[in-house]
């Protein structure tokens, strides 16, 4: 359950044309990273990472040249189960006592549709590098908070393979079949501030 989600994740850049050359910052309260993976076959466990940070810069004469970076705290990893969080944060699932972070790295991006996109880059999980694509649906349109911060926001999705990244753990069930699925479903909403606007950007109101 790497769930590398990716990470990644600061795709809001996309939402606003007719902004030069500006820089985003993910807002960590307004914005998640979530997976899912099945679970003995037969259902979906899900889960999340509480700390994600990160840049989108946009270059608003084509918005195919923006640049995305993200990083996840892998030991942040949360199933609402303590003692699951803590066999997936040992050496057989992200051991993150060796690789305490998930990195996205965007490469290339291109049109999918209106406000759609696809996003390529490069994933780094359990110290591993494999290209992913993120498929992205950006909100269209900015917003002003409460003190005065321009805001965007996007929605990705993607799916990977644990095994890619070199987490293989698993039990055989004594019916056949799998304890822990090898395809993580991997969603992820971003909100961003656009970095300049406001001083008062790094301390976002909670709603």
């Amino acid at each position: 359950m790497q769930l590398v989600v990716i990470a990644a994740a600061a795709l809001l850049a996309l939402t606003s044309p007719g902004w030069a050359q500006t820089t985003w910052e993910i807002d960590p309260v307004h914005s998640s990273v979530q997976f899912s993976v099945r679970h003995m076959m037969i259902s979906n466990v899900r889960g999340e990472f509480a700390k994600v940070a990160g840049t989108v810069q946009t270059d608003d004469q084509d918005l195919t040249r923006s640049k995305v970076t993200a990083t996840i705290d892998a030991a942040s990893i949360d199933t609402r189960e303590a003692k699951r969080d803590e066999h997936l944060r040992s050496p057989d699932f992200l051991d993150v006592a060796r690789y305490s972070t998930i990195t996205f790295t965007s490469k290339k991006i291109t049109k999918a549709g209106d406000n759609r996109w696809k996003v390529t880059g490069d994933l780094t999980l359990h110290g591993q590098t494999r290209e992913v694509v993120l498929d992205v649906e950006s909100a269209g349109t900015t917003a002003k908070d409460m003190m005065g911060n321009t805001r965007s926001g996007a929605h990705a999705t993607a799916t990977i393979n644990r095994k890619d990244f070199g987490i293989v753990w698993n039990k055989a069930l004594d019916g056949g079949g799998i304890m822990v699925g090898e395809e993580i479903s991997i969603t992820i909403d971003v909100e961003g501030v656009k970095k300049g606007a406001s001083a008062r950007a790094a301390a976002p109101p909670p709603a």
